[in-house]
């Protein structure tokens, strides 16, 4: 599989890695024995950039990560977790002793004595201005704690404030399809800094795997039923925020522009990977066959010009309202 340094670590991963928050169960029941094998499939494709969050199953996900990686010590696998979301997101429990803490206890689940990335989750705003924020990120840094640092931003206005910051290795953003805001300032900004992209929520939380229809439901304990207008996190999350009927039809759109041989999620993969200034991209998979498609996706032939022209007009005719300027 193609792959591509990811920013300022000087790591090379591959263009399409894997998300594990479902592997945390928090889409629903994931078994050791499914979440293990999903791994090593995704690992057997090309995979070798993971991402994780101390938050995912309150650490199941990171533990489950650190039995395969032990498992497997020849792979070339680099891990990014995440720190901040076990707390109230109160911008004063940002400081050198909490992020010592977290990382600690992140490094257990891992079984690592270095993160090779972690990232803040999603904070509150003021955090990203703040420098002793960075001050800290660069103590653990020093300390060996951890390798490199970056964010997770919900808005496009959070990812250039800490691109802007000379130690952030990576920012990630929600970026597809029906999210194509960060195309206009993020990437670019992020590109000239040397500050690499990993592209999260690329299928809009399933929608565009063309598998959803007007009647689709979801279990109780699965987000896209409790938190559809942001009863829990950020609205921007499910679905990229975008409402559910409106998505199903647009999906259906975008699905009829899939490249002969693809399927509507390698298509929405395949869109993402090929966007400049895009590090890689990180789908979640629940088995070993939904990671094998997905890495699949990164040998779909790129989208001609036409193409990627009807893909913005379905975007500006029946998303570009709901989120552009909410993001």
């Amino acid at each position: 599989m193609e792959e591509r340094e990811l920013g300022k670590t000087g790591r090379a991963v591959s263009v399409i890695g894997l998300g594990t928050w479902q592997l945390g169960a928090d889409w629903g029941d994931v078994t050791e024995a499914d979440a293990l094998a999903t791994l090593e499939a995704a690992a057997a494709a090309g995979v070798t950039f993971l991402d994780t969050a101390d938050v995912y199953g309150d650490g199941r996900s990171e533990q489950l990560i650190g039995r395969f990686l032990a498992a497997n010590p020849e792979l070339p696998m680099l891990v990014a977790t995440k720190m901040g979301r076990r707390v109230a997101l109160d911008p004063e429990l940002y400081t050198l002793a909490n992020f010592r803490e977290w990382t600690d206890r992140s490094r257990d689940n891992l079984g690592t004595d270095t993160l090779d990335l972690v990232q803040l989750h999603c904070p509150p705003p003021a955090v990203y201005a703040r420098d002793a924020v960075y001050d800290a990120l660069d103590t653990l840094v020093a300390e060996k704690r951890i390798a490199a640092y970056g964010v997770s931003v919900e808005t496009c206005a959070e990812a250039l404030t800490a691109i802007a910051r000379p130690g952030v290795a990576s920012v990630q953003i929600i970026l597809n399809v029906f999210r194509r805001k960060p195309l206009e300032r993020v990437l670019p900004a992020a590109q000239a800094a040397g500050v690499g992209i990993i592209a999260r929520v690329p299928l809009a939380s399933g929608l565009l795997s063309g598998r959803y229809t007007h009647d689709t439901t979801f279990g109780a304990s699965d987000h896209r039923t409790f938190n559809r207008h942001g009863e829990a996190f950020d609205a921007g999350e499910t679905f990229s925020g975008v409402d559910f009927e409106t998505g199903i039809e647009a999906a259906r759109e975008f699905a009829a522009l899939a490249p002969d041989g693809a399927t509507p999620a390698q298509a929405a993969l395949a869109w993402v990977i090929q966007q400049p200034g895009v590090t890689t991209v990180i789908p979640g998979a629940r088995s070993p066959e939904q990671a094998r498609q997905n890495a699949a996706a990164a040998a779909v032939r790129p989208f001609t010009s036409a193409e990627l022209g009807a893909a913005e007009s379905i975007y500006d005719q029946r998303i570009r309202a709901q989120v552009h300027d909410r993001w």
